[in-house]
């Protein structure tokens, strides 16, 4: 985008000379018109944040859209490369690291009459390590009781979630 700035209106200001303004004010605009946009991917959910990869590739579009529509091919054509060597290259590199140590997230929306201990009953039963426990009050009489676990590549998730569902109250069991 700062090539853009630079040197994409150059041809306008050297082949009319009454031309003046400052190119710099038309990506700018899109710059923080788009960041407002992407900053509403970006999802804030517990203490895990999804959505910065979405947001960063809607802004570097938004870039690339701007360059090419200035006529600077050579320039977004070897931008859209590297972003997508980027994000192919880190999203392999990511679950390199993730594989053994990713966790997942049991979103379970239960009446109040629920009790906790029921439901860790359960997780103790599948031995599954619970790392963090959250309940937030939706509404009137409803919980949503959000638990992280270590990820268990031998656990059998229909089995698992079967007997989560075998405890009064619970509305609705979700992986997230």
């Amino acid at each position: 985008m700062m090539l853009l700035s630079l040197y994409g209106f150059d041809v306008f200001m050297e082949t009319h000379e009454n031309v003046q303004f400052d190119p710099a004010r038309i990506p700018s605009y899109v710059i923080s018109g788009i960041g407002f946009l992407g900053a509403g991917t970006i999802i804030v959910y517990g203490g895990t944040i999804r959505g910065l990869t979405t947001a960063a590739s809607i802004w570097t579009v938004a870039g690339i859209g701007l360059v090419v529509g200035a006529g600077m091919y050579a320039a977004a054509f070897f931008t859209t490369i590297v972003i997508l060597l980027s994000l192919i290259f880190l999203n392999n590199f990511e679950k390199l690291f993730r594989k053994g140590s990713t966790s997942n997230l049991i979103l379970i929306v239960a009446l109040p009459e629920i009790k906790v201990n029921d439901v860790v009953s359960v997780f103790e039963k599948f031995n599954l390590s619970i790392k963090n426990v959250e309940i937030i009050k939706a509404e009137h009489d409803i919980r949503n009781i959000f638990i992280k676990i270590d990820r268990n590549d031998q656990l059998n998730r229909i089995h698992f979630f079967e007997e989560l569902s075998r405890i009064d109250h619970i509305k609705n069991i979700s992986e997230i």
